[in-house]
């Protein structure tokens, strides 16, 4: 699949694309709290647009693995005014990041044009349903509650193979479906980096793939830094070796440096 209409864009996956990442959450593990207020938010918004994201991906309610699930509501509370304002401000689509159905709902009403769904359409069973009802273009990442693997990647392709179905049964068309490998998710460091090793078996799924390594623990681990916004080179370090193996989207915090690191490999490819 080579093309995708989000919002009022077409977007070519010949070329590869940057989804910013705008994180309206206090306990957010690598910017928590950071731009939990409206203001700031909407800033931070506004300034990774300026430096070349594609595409924000706004989130309310974390997923790092030891975080406290919040209700619907409270998550509506954080993101909706962000959504309704930033729509005003920048010309590019908006993504909600939720697994929760009303959610996303309220957030596609608001302006948001793309869900991006940590859980897959596995979490919540209505939110394909609403995927289809606004005709929106959607992401499904691989996710599980346990790590209980007999094949490790083939298991990976499986649980994403489930994921496709429940969209496609939902009567969601095969060009709005984008998949992501979940780095992070369900999986050690040792798990971690056998997924970037084997990319290329996600993107022969046929879908579009979005790579979400930035400033995650794994290369806190293999980088030994703590703190994670001290991670970026790993970051994109890792983000152009999985668009060197066919991903056609990356999810990242560090837009501005990343931007530059896929003009350089652009240029040379």
């Amino acid at each position: 699949m080579d093309k995708m209409r989000i919002g009022n864009r077409d977007f070519d996956f010949k070329r590869k694309y940057i989804m910013g990442i705008l994180n309206v959450t206090p306990d957010s593990f690598s910017d928590g709290g950071k731009f939990v207020g409206f203001d700031k938010a909407v800033e931070h918004g506004i300034k990774l647009f300026h430096h070349g994201a594609d595409i924000l991906d706004i989130g309310g309610e974390s997923t790092r693995p030891e975080n406290v699930p919040i209700s619907s509501e409270e998550e509506m509370e954080r993101i909706i005014k962000v959504i309704e304002k930033l729509k005003r401000e920048i010309d590019i689509p908006i993504s909600v990041d939720t697994y929760k159905h009303d959610v996303a709902e309220e957030a596609i009403k608001s302006g948001a044009c793309f869900v991006n769904d940590v859980w897959g359409f596995k979490k919540d069973k209505n939110m394909a349903h609403i995927v289809k009802k606004y005709d929106v273009p959607c992401c499904l990442m691989h996710n599980r509650e346990n790590r209980n693997y007999n094949d490790f990647i083939k298991d990976c392709l499986n649980d994403l193979k489930g994921s496709i179905q429940i969209a496609i049964d939902a009567g969601i068309s095969r060009d709005k479906v984008m998949i992501d490998p979940g780095i992070g998710f369900a999986k050690d460091f040792d798990e971690n980096i056998i997924v970037l090793k084997n990319l290329q078996s996600f993107c022969e799924l046929g879908y579009p793939v979005i790579l979400g390594t930035s400033r995650k623990r794994f290369l806190g681990k293999l980088l030994n830094i703590d703190k994670a916004s001290d991670r970026t080179i790993g970051s994109v370090a890792s983000s152009i070796i999985g668009i060197m193996k066919g991903c056609c989207m990356v999810r990242v915090h560090d837009v501005l440096e990343h931007k530059q690191a896929i003009k350089v490999y652009e240029a040379i490819k």
